[in-house]
């Protein structure tokens, strides 16, 4: 993919009903708890993305027999069939050659499997890219070494050797201050490691994505079957935000297969912009679709506040920083306060767009590009972490896209459907 594309809005209004792939939460806790559990368990219309690749690849390596197959429905889906070991986690490495996991920068996979192969018995190393070292993971290991297992690490980040000696009855306190995938990765793992888990700092920022792993461990097949994954809402925040930009001109956009009833905290976004609060906080209204609602926040006749946004800055960027900087290059006033963003109404102009290898900057400021005729975005391909197809989305004739057209920022050139696939 191009290093750096433009965006330019379909000039008319648009009609389109656009599906997404499938949650990035569910699927990567759905694997591990498919390869913990007896007998064969099919994931239908799993994510397959950078993030969920990572978790596969990891299970393949730790000895799962995983297949995947093209879901027809999405591109961006797979069927996954995971031959469930009934909490046996079967490779493992010595002290003297680890088994090497590679998570890059996927939080899910680097917290989820840090537990998981405790389960196991022998030595693990869990490493990233960069910005995964950085990111906290010490909350986790603290109640891993309550548990009795023992890990190594020089700053309580990865990389980090763990070693493995299997299923111990025992408790841990767990603090979910920094991330709810602490708490989440203990209880996907706490049936077979025969753990009590004790979560403190619960709040309600945190609670809905550990009442969805709960949910989950008691969703997911038990003894094998077939187990579908919702559309992320997290992804088609970015539609539903497309249309709240372009109704005015026209255009209705709508999500393909929206469901009446979600596991996600992001499914309440539709309704959120369409009332559009002078205040959204990030502890019980939105997750991450909050930075979508914030590049939409310019349009809105007042300004807007979003609060409780400290997580942000522990992510895959320091993303208070980076959108606050991206709007302000676009011509908008927003002015920081503690962990608090304030937008006003602003008129807004095209700019070259750092994502920072984020790819929630690169769909936030994709999607405001449908509005803002200029918008240049480096390193486009940084989607394929959660939404591979997502500027094919953009670029795809109605009604199964939105028709932008998407060219190369350097030479001009209009991209195909295939060129603009982060795969």
């Amino acid at each position: 993919m191009q290093s750096v594309i433009e965006i330019h809005p379909w000039p008319k209004p648009v009609r389109a009903e656009i599906s997404v792939p499938g949650s990035k939460s569910i699927t990567n806790r759905a694997l591990v708890l498919a390869a913990l559990r007896p007998g064969q368990t099919t994931l239908r219309h799993a994510l397959w993305s950078e993030d969920t690749q990572v978790m596969a690849d990891c299970l393949g390596r730790l000895g799962f027999d995983v297949h995947i197959e093209q879901d027809p429905s999405e591109s961006g889906n797979r069927h996954i069939t995971v031959q469930g070991l009934n909490g046996r986690v079967p490779n493992a490495g010595t002290a003297a050659a680890p088994l090497e996991l590679f998570v890059g920068n996927a939080g899910t996979a680097a917290r989820f499997l840090a537990a998981m192969v405790c389960l196991g018995r022998g030595v693990y190393r869990l490493s990233g890219i960069e910005r995964m070292h950085q990111r906290p993971q010490g909350a986790l290991f603290k109640s891993l070494r309550q548990l009795g297992y023992r890990l190594e690490t020089a700053n309580d980040r990865l990389p980090a050797l763990i070693f493995g000696e299997g299923p111990k009855q025992g408790r841990c306190v767990v603090s979910i201050e920094e991330s709810s995938q602490f708490a989440s990765a203990l209880l996907l793992s706490s049936t077979v490691g025969q753990w009590h888990i004790q979560i403190e700092d619960e709040n309600a920022e945190e609670s809905p994505y550990v009442s969805m792993t709960s949910d989950l461990i008691r969703m997911v097949p038990r003894e094998g079957g077939a187990f579908a994954i919702e559309p992320d809402a997290s992804s088609a925040s970015y539609i539903w935000a497309a249309d709240w930009l372009l109704r005015g001109s026209g255009s209705r956009i709508s999500v393909a297969g929206w469901m009446k009833k979600s596991l996600q905290i992001d499914a309440r976004f539709p309704e959120v912009i369409e009332s559009f609060p002078n205040s959204i906080s990030r502890h019980d209204q939105l997750g991450d679709s909050i930075m979508t609602a914030i590049v939409l926040a310019p349009f809105a006749k007042e300004p807007k506040e979003f609060t409780d946004l400290g997580r942000l800055r522990v992510q895959e960027c320091e993303r208070l920083y980076a959108i606050k900087t991206e709007l302000g290059k676009c011509g908008a006033r927003v002015e920081e306060h503690g962990d608090t963003l304030t937008v006003y109404p602003s008129a807004l102009h095209g700019a070259t767009i750092q994502t920072y290898n984020d790819h929630r900057m690169a769909m936030c400021f994709g999607t405001l590009a449908l509005k803002v005729p200029g918008i240049k975005i480096e390193n486009p391909a940084c989607v394929k972490k959660t939404f591979p197809n997502f500027f094919k989305k953009l670029a795809a004739q109605p009604p199964h896209g939105l028709g932008a057209r998407i060219t190369d920022a350097h030479t001009g050139k209009e991209l195909s459907l295939e060129d603009l696939n982060a795969d």
